[in-house]
């Protein structure tokens, strides 16, 4: 296990020294974001607000990534990656400190849009220079490994937050998000490279072949229309929207709910199930990410979709412990690779010299669903109950995934064998 962990893990980190500097950079980022998780809740508690308001804390962070994807990735074709990697964390640096110094609950509301908006900054950048350093041979584990950092920091957050919290205070855990991002700056202003260079690079070789002068440069609505007139973009960027949907809505607002009221679980219980599910999702990602590359995009993405939505289902008819265990080891393993396999095909897909549009595109649907997530299908769940939501929950996500089994294409090429001509020896 060890022997294999170096070659599919350890060894890509060090020989790819561009790929071991965002991963750190992302994990210190998102261990950030999983310090605040757990505590800001009581900390907006604390200025006298309801629970709809305390939901708005959450909200106004995903609002902010949603509308901020998009504008960074033009940012990033005009100006370069380091601009987002660097100013991402600064800006999220920002946010924590005057969350923390907050007098009032709208000045904690402004400070997590502006975090908010560093996250989406951050993230779309290091998505989009993942991009300019893969191949179509190894996107897929790169990513993975990616996407494992990105688990790792979210997963080790909620302890860290938990701790601060109860010795220093309320809001002592978004000082330490603060100095966290500071450091994430310094270390990327140090240690991260320009890329841009290598979009544009393939961009001039792609006219070359093609034999056609330079194309026009294009206004940001034409180049957003000419990716959504694709059916391939368009079919991976819904899964992407429902994934994330699934993963604010299902996992993180309706299953606590559902092992809490109807199983009469306690928070440890949980606590441990939810890490146990993060625990599965890493040890899927290694392995994950070498058959993203040998089988194909598709051949992985629709599988374990359909997994997840079987978990979903199992969730919702759960009536003991050991049924909702069961559903949570599932769900685990499926959703493991819908993290880096949605991500890879849109890497794919991306058209030479519109990296950064098309992944701040990409991500713009996913935080549509982070956003819409929680607030639809808990409106659902106060309608119809926890199972019809979590069934309705399976029914978009495997929908949407066969319709990108049908009709998305299989970006992975893979490279032709020479047939032997006929009568040769």
């Amino acid at each position: 296990m060890l022997a294999y962990l170096e070659a599919r893990v350890v060894r890509p980190l060090i020989e790819n020294q561009i790929l071991l500097v965002v991963c750190i950079t992302t994990m210190v980022v998102m261990l950030g974001f999983g310090i605040i998780s757990p505590v800001l809740p009581l900390y907006a508690q604390s200025f006298g607000v309801g629970t709809a308001m305390i939901g708005l804390t959450i909200t106004v962070f995903g609002a902010a990534r949603l509308v901020m994807n998009l504008p960074a990735g033009f940012l990033s074709e005009r100006y370069g990656r380091r601009l987002l990697l660097v100013g991402g964390p600064a800006v999220t640096a920002l946010g924590s400190l005057a969350g923390g110094l907050a007098p009032t609950f709208g000045w904690l509301i402004a400070s997590r849009f502006v975090a908010g908006a560093g996250s989406a900054i951050y993230m779309t950048g290091a998505m989009i220079l993942l991009t300019d350093i893969t191949t179509d041979e190894n996107r897929g584990r790169l990513m993975s490994i990616f996407q494992g950092s990105l688990l790792a920091g979210v997963s080790l957050g909620p302890a860290v937050g938990g701790f601060v919290a109860e010795g220093f205070g309320l809001a002592a855990p978004f000082f330490l998000v603060a100095a966290l991002a500071g450091v994430a700056t310094l270390w990327s202003f140090a240690r991260m490279p320009e890329t841009v260079h290598l979009s544009r690079e393939q961009a001039r070789a792609a006219a070359e072949q093609s034999r056609d002068e330079t194309p026009p440069r294009q206004t940001a609505r034409q180049s957003v229309l000419s990716l959504l007139a694709r059916p391939d973009f368009l079919l991976v960027s819904m899964l992407t929207m429902s994934i994330f949907l699934t993963r604010t809505g299902g996992r993180l607002t309706l299953l606590p709910l559902v092992g809490a009221n109807r199983l009469d679980m306690s928070p440890g219980l949980l606590g441990l199930i939810f890490a146990m599910m993060t625990v599965l999702q890493l040890i899927v990602l290694v392995p994950g990410g070498t058959m993203i590359d040998k089988l194909g995009r598709k051949a992985l993405i629709v599988p374990s979709a359909l997994v997840t939505g079987v978990a979903l289902v199992l969730f919702a008819l759960s009536g003991q412990v050991w049924m909702f265990i069961m559903a949570a080891v599932i769900h685990g393993f499926g959703t493991g690779i819908l993290g880096p396999a949605p991500a890879a095909y849109a890497a794919d897909i991306a058209p030479p010299g519109m990296r950064g549009v098309t992944m701040g595109l990409y991500r713009t649907f996913g935080d549509a669903g982070f956003v819409i997530g929680p607030v639809a299908l808990g409106g659902l769940a106060d309608l119809t109950g926890f199972g019809p939501a979590l069934a309705f929950n399976a029914m978009v996500l495997v929908s949407v995934a066969m319709m990108f089994a049908i009709f998305a294409r299989e970006t992975l090429r893979r490279p032709v064998v020479p047939q032997p001509q006929a009568g040769a020896v």
